[in-house]
C-alpha cells in the first residue's frame, strides 16, 4: 500500500513537470521571503524526488540538490506536515544527515500539497546555530508554502498545459525559456521543431474523420517522441502538430543534426504516429538570453518546413530563407494599408495585338505595388501570398474598381477595347463575384463585352465542378472568358469542352522556345495548340513574343492574338494612351 502511495505521488510530481526546469522568479520572491521572515541565510523549495531533494528554488545555496536518504523535505512530503528540527546534531536521526554533516543545525520545512492530497515537498529555512520557530513565523512559513502550491497551480492550469497531448503549450516554453536565461545566459543551445503534418493534411483529416481523431493522432504522437526522447527531456506542444524541445546545451550542429536525422527516421517507423510518413523537424541554434522564443519557435518551424519543401526531413534554421520568409510577412501585413492608400497600388497595360493586322484591340491590366519601403514589388512575390488569405476578396475588388474605372475613360476617350484582368482561385470561392462584377459595369455604363477575366488552368482544375459554376454564371452577363497560362496545367479535354471560355493563351514559356525554331518538337507543340484550341472554338493569344520572327512565325500558324515585349511592355495609363496614338488606332468602338 505504502509502495502505491508513493507511486502515485511521484506521478502527480511528474505530472506537474517542474523537474529540472530552470529556475523562476516567481518561485524565488517567496523563497527571498521566507528567509527574510527567519532571518537565516538559506531558504528552497525543495521538490521531493525519488531519490533526491531537487531544489526548484534557492537562497544562499549554489548546489540544485541533495540525496533524499534522511532529507528532512523528504519527512515533510510523506507526512503533508511541517517540521521542524530545532538542532540537526542533537537529533540521532538527522545527526548524520548530509545537511548536519554540511553544518546545518536548524531546519523548519512546511508542505507542498497538492489538491487531491500529494506532498510535492517543502519550503524551508535553513541555519547554521540552533533555534526555535515561534508559532508566527511556522504560520507564516506554512502560508509562503501554500502560496507557492498556488503558483505551481497557477502555472499548470493557466494556459500552460494543451489539454489534448498534456505537454506544456506556447506560453510555458516562453517562461521556461526565460527562467533558462538565468542561471544559462550566453550557453548556445538548440531549438527543435518536429512538424507532422502539413496544414492541408491537418484539415483533410479533421474533415474525413473528425475532430476526434486529430485529437487521438496528437495523444499518439506524443506517445512516441515521450518515449524516443525519454521522460527527462522537456517537451512542448506549440502549434497544430507540431512539437517543440531544447538541445543540451553541448550539442554540436553536425553531431546533432545526425541526432535529429536518427529522431526522424524512428517516429517514421513508430506504429502508432498515423500522420502517414510527412514529418519534417528543424532546428535553429542560439544562444540562451539573447532569442524571442516566438522567434525561435517561428524560425524552427520554418526550417521544418523547409525540410519538408526540400524533401531532406531534418533542415538547419536558415537565416537567408528566414529573411524571405520574413519579408514575405511584412508584405502581407502592409498589403491591408496599400489598399486603401492613394499612392501605393496601380495598374499598368500590356497591349494585346491582332497579329492579322497589326492593330491593337485589347490589353491586361497588370497590378503593380509601390511600398512605402521596399519600393516597386514584383506582383509575382506578393499576389500568391495575398490570394491565400481573406484580402484576396478585397484585392479582387480593388482591380476591378481601377481597371473598370480606365475602361469606361477610354470609352468615353472613343478608344474601343477590350480589357483583360487575372482572378485566382480563390475568386471561384466567391459566390457573388458575378453580381458584384455586373452591378461594376452597370455603374459605368459598360457593356460586359469590353471585360475578359482570366484564369489559369490550375485554378480551374482546383475545384473544377465550383469553378464550372461561377464561370457559367460569369459568361452570363456577357463577360469574355480566357484560359491562361495554356499548356501548363492538367485540365482534360473533356472538360476544356465543357467551359464556357472563348479564348486560349498559350504560356510564354512554350512561346520563347520558337525563337530560331524552322521545325522539331518546339515549333510542332505550339502548331498544334494552336489547331486544338481553334478546333474546339476558342481565340487563341500568345504570351511573351519577343521578336518579330515569332511573330511572323505565330501568324503562319495561325494564332490571331500576341502580346509581348516585342510590341510593348507594359505601361502606365498614360504612357499606354501616347502609344495608342503614336499607332494611330484610335478606332471607334464595333
Amino acid at each position: 500500500m505504502i509502495e502505491q502511495t508513493e507511486d502515485a505521488r511521484l506521478e502527480a510530481l511528474q505530472q506537474l513537470r517542474l523537474l529540472d526546469t530552470s529556475a523562476s522568479e516567481s518561485f524565488d520572491r517567496i523563497t527571498r521571503m521566507a528567509s527574510q521572515i527567519f532571518g537565516l541565510p538559506v531558504a528552497a523549495v525543495s521538490l521531493t524526488d525519488q531519490d533526491r531533494q531537487w531544489f526548484k528554488s534557492r537562497v544562499g545555496v549554489e548546489h540544485m540538490s541533495i540525496p533524499r536518504h534522511k532529507a528532512p523535505c523528504a519527512q515533510v512530503a510523506e507526512t503533508t506536515m511541517p517540521v521542524v528540527i530545532n538542532d540537526l546534531l542533537a537529533d540521532p536521526f538527522y545527526a548524520d544527515s548530509t545537511l548536519g554533516r554540511n553544518g546545518t543545525r536548524f531546519y523548519a520545512g512546511a508542505p507542498l500539497v497538492t489538491r487531491e492530497g500529494f506532498g510535492l515537498g517543502a519550503l524551508c529555512v535553513l541555519g547554521t546555530e540552533p533555534r526555535q520557530a515561534s508559532p508566527a513565523e511556522l504560520s507564516a512559513l506554512v502560508d509562503l508554502a501554500a502560496m507557492v502550491m498556488a503558483q505551481i497551480e497557477l502555472q499548470h492550469a493557466f494556459g500552460r498545459l494543451d489539454p489534448v497531448s498534456g505537454l506544456p503549450s506556447r506560453n510555458q516554453f516562453r517562461d521556461d525559456l526565460a527562467d533558462l536565461a538565468r542561471d544559462g545566459q550566453g550557453e548556445p543551445r538548440f531549438a527543435v521543431v518536429v512538424d507532422f503534418a502539413r496544414p492541408d493534411q491537418i484539415s483533410q483529416i479533421s474533415r474525413v474523420m473528425g475532430g476526434a481523431r486529430f485529437d487521438d493522432l496528437i495523444r499518439e504522437a506524443t506517445r512516441s517522441l515521450r518515449r524516443i526522447l525519454g521522460p527527462q527531456q522537456a517537451l512542448y506542444y506549440v502549434g497544430l502538430a507540431q512539437f517543440a524541445f531544447l538541445s543540451p546545451p553541448e550539442a554540436a550542429a553536425e553531431t546533432y543534426i545526425e541526432e535529429l536525422q536518427a529522431l526522424l527516421d524512428q517516429l517514421r517507423a513508430a506504429p502508432t504516429v498515423g500522420f502517414v510518413t510527412d514529418i519534417s523537424l528543424g532546428a535553429r541554434p542560439f544562444l540562451v538570453g539573447e532569442e524571442a522564443a516566438d522567434d525561435l519557435l517561428r524560425g524552427s518551424a520554418s526550417a521544418a518546413q523547409d525540410a519538408r519543401s526540400a524533401s531532406a526531413g531534418v533542415m538547419l534554421y536558415s537565416a537567408c530563407s528566414d529573411r524571405v520568409h520574413r519579408r514575405q510577412y511584412a508584405l502581407l501585413q502592409d498589403f491591408a494599408a496599400a489598399l486603401v492608400a492613394q499612392d501605393q497600388l496601380r495598374l499598368v497595360y500590356h497591349p494585346r495585338i491582332d497579329l492579322a493586322t497589326g492593330r491593337c484591340v485589347g490589353a491586361e491590366a497588370l497590378l503593380r505595388w509601390n511600398h512605402p519601403v521596399f519600393g516597386e514589388i514584383s506582383p509575382a512575390e506578393f499576389i500568391p501570398i495575398v490570394e491565400q488569405t481573406s484580402l484576396a476578396r478585397a484585392l479582387t475588388q480593388w482591380v476591378l474598381g481601377a481597371a473598370l474605372d480606365q475602361l469606361a475613360a477610354w470609352q468615353g476617350g472613343g478608344v474601343a477595347l477590350t480589357l483583360s484582368l487575372n482572378i485566382s482561385a480563390s475568386n471561384l470561392a466567391e459566390a457573388d463575384l458575378a453580381q458584384r462584377i455586373r452591378l461594376a459595369l452597370q455603374g459605368r455604363g459598360l457593356p460586359a463585352d469590353r471585360l475578359e477575366l482570366e484564369l489559369t488552368e490550375s485554378a480551374i482544375m482546383n475545384r473544377p465542378e465550383q469553378a464550372l459554376a461561377v464561370l457559367q454564371d460569369l459568361a452570363g452577363i456577357g463577360l469574355t472568358l480566357a484560359i491562361d497560362d495554356f499548356g501548363t496545367g492538367h485540365s482534360s479535354l473533356a472538360y476544356l469542352q465543357r467551359l464556357p471560355a472563348r479564348v486560349m493563351k498559350i504560356d510564354q514559356t512554350f512561346v520563347r522556345s520558337l525563337s530560331g525554331a524552322v521545325a522539331g518538337s518546339d515549333l510542332v507543340l505550339v502548331e498544334t495548340m494552336i489547331g486544338l484550341a481553334q478546333r474546339l472554338g476558342y481565340r487563341v493569344v500568345a504570351e511573351g513574343v519577343e521578336t518579330a520572327e515569332v511573330a511572323d512565325l505565330l501568324a503562319r500558324l495561325g494564332c490571331e492574338e500576341a502580346q509581348g515585349y516585342w510590341f510593348s511592355r507594359p505601361l502606365e495609363a498614360a504612357a499606354f494612351a501616347d502609344w495608342l496614338a503614336d499607332r494611330a488606332i484610335n478606332a471607334p468602338a464595333p
